[in-house]
């Protein structure tokens, strides 16, 4: 098996300018159910119905709450998997911090808060469970790193088995990191979902902006083990994730010669690959001479041989390290050493394997037949496949690493409005069955669709000819359009196609050619 560890050290060789306050970092912030944008620790948070589709905003009226979170976006509990999703504009190749924020406030008449998934484009990012942070009276929060593939990326609240009343969400945070964070990763095929991020030694409220240039929580962590605070002036600009400065400012560290122990994350690990970095400085004066020295290991396994620690910083990272269940963290000073190992900071993440997106061309496609409905399904948003069990309603799709869509079921769903012309952009379509519905405008050209079987149009508003293209469909054997408003003549190459069960009356206004042994 093989580990990757990145040493990275930092030298002071820069001035730093001091700004007052930094400029908040590039994103979209975005207040899940408000109605108005407002104003809140430096931050624009606009309201969320440009991004979303379906849901309903409700207000949570208990005192003291903080602005995003007085406000939630509640989705429907069904009785299959739904998913229900935030398409938000972004820069196609960003690096992005996500960030989705949920404080439950009884919104749903339940005395506990509903467990569901969250979603990222095609990939399942993690369960939802706020029960224990509700019942503490705090909220809960997850972060997430992801590439953006596209002009738009998928947030979506997702049903699952365990969902026992209506899912929601109180805010969601895009933030554009920079280049260098992180990016021992390859975002191609992997995404992070941020497990713990903590400044040791540190007992005050969460480290963010402004201290931390992307928003990010540093969340105190404390223990047995010596804690020591001071000021230092860190040049983090040399670190790759860029850790804010504050960080340095606690350490835990072992007061004696010995090895310092610490179990971290406080919290029991699935079997996966994790991404762990961790943050070190030595607090004292480099006029002494001599450096931290130490040996790091992970449940007993080296994670990094004879470490040298100086006062302008070092960190050491490992993209996939295998991990499961509780983790201890053991720092063992090297031989002839004469002080003891210190820490200040570490996160760690998930990794996780992408699932995929469906293809672009059926992706755009669906978007435009989505648009010409005037009441589709409420879940027709995010990628129409992915992940699995997650597809649109009505939608299924093929398997195997190319994703395509390949039947259309909406049958008595009451749509009404017209089929795109985009439809015959779905060029895997086997069949499509939009029957008993208020469907009115035209049959568009379905001629792309060379592996049609089926299409069901019958009982709608449907006007105007049956195309003659659906004759030279080769693959067609089934075609129902009675019960419409059509008109004109229905092509002899369907009247006569072997093999086609051919359904066009009663209901339409069609005139008919007469016998071909006629004069």
């Amino acid at each position: 098996m093989e580990f990757l560890c990145l040493l990275f050290s930092l030298y002071l060789s820069m001035i730093i300018t001091v700004y007052s306050q930094p400029t908040p970092p590039r994103g979209l912030s975005i207040d899940c159910g408000a109605t108005v944008s407002s104003t809140f620790e430096g931050f624009q948070w606009v309201p969320d119905a440009d991004y979303v589709i379906a849901g309903t905003p409700k207000a949570i009226n208990m005192p003291d709450l903080i602005p995003t979170l007085s406000t939630v976006r509640s989705f429907p509990l069904s009785d299959k998997p739904h998913k229900f999703c935030y398409v938000v504009p972004v820069f196609r190749n960003g690096k992005y911090l996500v960030r989705t924020t949920y404080y439950y406030g009884g919104v749903n008449g339940n005395e506990l808060p509903p467990v569901f998934d969250q979603i990222v484009d095609g990939t399942t990012w993690s369960v939802v469970n706020t029960t224990d942070d509700y019942i503490r009276g705090y909220s809960s929060y997850y972060e997430g790193v992801f590439l953006a593939k596209g002009k738009s990326m998928s947030v979506c609240i997702a049903t699952n088995s365990y969902t026992d009343s209506d899912p929601f969400i109180s805010a969601l945070e895009f933030v554009i990191l920079g280049d260098s964070v992180y990016n021992s990763t390859d975002f191609g095929k992997y995404g992070l979902s941020l497990v713990s991020r903590n400044s040791f030694g540190y007992e005050g409220s969460i480290i963010k902006y402004p201290d931390d240039p992307f928003n990010r929580f540093w969340e105190p962590f404390g223990d047995n083990n010596t804690i020591i605070q001071s000021t230092r002036n860190i040049t983090v600009s040399g670190f790759w994730n860029l850790p804010p400065a504050k960080v340095f400012d606690t350490e835990l560290v072992a007061d004696k010669v010995e090895p310092l122990e610490l179990q971290w994350p406080l919290l029991f690990l699935p079997n996966s690959n994790y991404y762990i970095s961790l943050y070190f400085a030595d607090n004292r004066d480099s006029s002494l001479g001599s450096s931290r020295v130490f040996n790091v290991t992970l449940n007993g396994v080296q994670y990094y041989h004879n470490l040298k620690v100086s006062p302008s910083g070092v960190a050491v990272f490992a993209t996939r390290w295998p991990l499961s269940g509780i983790t201890n963290i053991t720092l063992t000073p090297a031989s002839g050493s004469d002080v003891g190992p210190s820490i200040n900071a570490g996160e760690i993440f998930d990794v996780l394997l992408l699932g995929g997106r469906t293809a672009t061309r059926d992706v755009i496609a669906l978007g435009r037949v989505r648009n010409s409905l005037q009441n589709p399904p409420l879940d027709w948003n995010g990628d129409p496949c992915l992940p699995s069990g997650y597809s649109w309603t009505g939608v299924t799709c093929s398997e195997g690493p190319r994703i395509r869509v390949i039947t259309l079921n909406m049958s008595s769903m009451s749509l009404s409005g017209s089929l795109s012309d985009s439809v015959a952009n779905l060029t895997a379509l086997t069949d499509i069955w939009l029957g008993n519905n208020n469907l009115s405008g035209s049959i568009p050209d379905l001629s792309p669709l060379r592996r049609l079987k089926s299409l069901h149009l019958e009982n709608n508003q449907l006007s105007g000819e049956i195309p003659q293209s659906l004759g030279n469909i080769g693959s067609l054997r089934e075609l129902y359009v009675q019960n419409n408003n059509m008109t004109g003549q229905v092509p002899n190459s369907l009247i006569t196609k072997p093999g086609l069960n051919l359904k066009f009356t009663p209901g339409n206004h069609f005139s008919f050619p007469p016998p071909a042994s006629a004069k």
